[in-house]
């Protein structure tokens, strides 16, 4: 029902041209149809972290992203530089992994990105305009008047019934998401612009052919046991739920320290995505995966001397990873925004410091 109305409205719009773009609505007027049409349904569920809601036996499943369109010449999202923008939360690590590959492939002119506030409430991930209080946090330059990246899903899809996640993908031109799967939107980034990228950056390759399979395999068990592990630990409402998810976090911790022996990746002698989707995970642990989720067998620093090495050279020796990692946001959004596990909101002071030099 809100589709057809939207695309009325939408067609009845008075347009506005954007940087020689096909004419748009105005942002401001969208945002007052959409949440006059949208005011009748409770879409809390969808941005409320206090409202997730766990299986009978106490587990935490994820949900899978909804928007799952590719960047390609022949679709209907070209590569063009310029027409897209990336949503992403430093705190969250999915969102991360995108902030490096984009750096990693020479990206920034071609896709500019907004960062919002680690401060996730009742409303979902608010962009500064909502919550002034958090300095480096960004407006959206797309859609002024926006105030959470809900706005967003909501111009894309009145009817969007997911929850309301980073990062986003969007289509300045459309006006609509293309993609907000984190593992897809890192291979779009990976090759989509190579023909339009310098030489030097267009022939990096975070998935090469040759070791693709030894990387989907990695990626498989990783994202079950360690980058999804530390929530289904950390959101678990009974102590089973609880021990499933750790004991097979750690058991795949030592494993990742027995295949990190003496080498600086994953896969080959070659940076990959199994490296960047491993420490998006391994440099929050420390500072909030094992005290806030209870991901405490081990830390990191002193437990797997491998793994921290690696992640340390990661971190140290190149921008891409540095410069994407703020522990002030990251351990701000868990201690403050997951109220469901810590209720009081305080912050925790350590670990001193966030990482070890080299």
């Amino acid at each position: 029902m809100y589709g057809s109305r939207l695309l009325k409205l939408i067609n009845h719009s008075k347009p506005l041209n954007v940087g020689g773009s096909s004419p748009r609505p105005s942002s401001h007027l969208l945002l007052y149809r959409i949440r006059t049409m949208t005011s009748t349904r409770d879409v809390s569920g969808q941005s409320d972290i206090s409202k997730l809601k766990t299986d009978s036996d106490g587990s935490f499943k994820r949900s899978p992203s909804s928007f799952r369109n590719f960047i390609k010449n022949d679709g209907k999202f070209p590569p063009e530089k310029g027409r897209y923008h990336l949503y992403v939360s430093y705190s969250c690590p999915w969102a991360t992994r995108t902030l490096i590959a984009r750096k990693l492939k020479g990206l920034e002119d071609f896709i500019p990105f907004s960062a919002v506030s680690p401060h996730m409430g009742a409303q979902g991930w608010p962009f500064k305009n909502a919550d002034p209080s958090w300095a480096d946090a960004d407006n959206d330059p797309e859609h002024p008047n926006f105030q959470h990246v809900k706005d967003l899903y909501l111009l894309a899809d009145p009817n969007y019934g997911g929850r309301f996640t980073v990062p986003v993908l969007w289509d300045k031109k459309l006006d609509t998401v293309v993609n907000n799967e984190s593992s897809e939107i890192i291979r779009i980034f990976n090759t989509a612009f190579n023909h339009l990228l310098p030489a030097d950056k267009g022939a990096i390759d975070i998935y090469p052919e040759a070791h693709r399979q030894e990387i989907d395999s990695i990626n498989e068990w990783v994202y079950d046991t360690v980058n999804n592990g530390v929530y289904k630990s950390g959101f678990a409402q009974s102590q089973s739920a609880y021990e499933n998810a750790v004991y097979p976090l750690f058991k795949s911790l030592d494993r990742l320290e027995e295949m990190l022996k003496g080498k600086d990746y994953l896969v080959g002698d070659t940076l990959t995505e199994a490296d960047i989707r491993l420490f998006v995970t391994t440099i929050r642990f420390d500072p909030v995966y094992v005290g806030h989720f209870k991901c405490n067998l081990r830390d990191i620093r002193h437990g797997y001397p491998n793994i921290y090495l690696w992640m340390r050279k990661l971190y140290w020796n190149n921008d891409a990873f540095r410069l994407s990692t703020k522990f002030d946001h990251i351990k701000e959004h868990y201690y403050w925004s997951q109220t469901m596990v810590n209720p009081s909101r305080v912050v925790a002071a350590g670990p001193v410091p966030d990482i070890e030099p080299l």
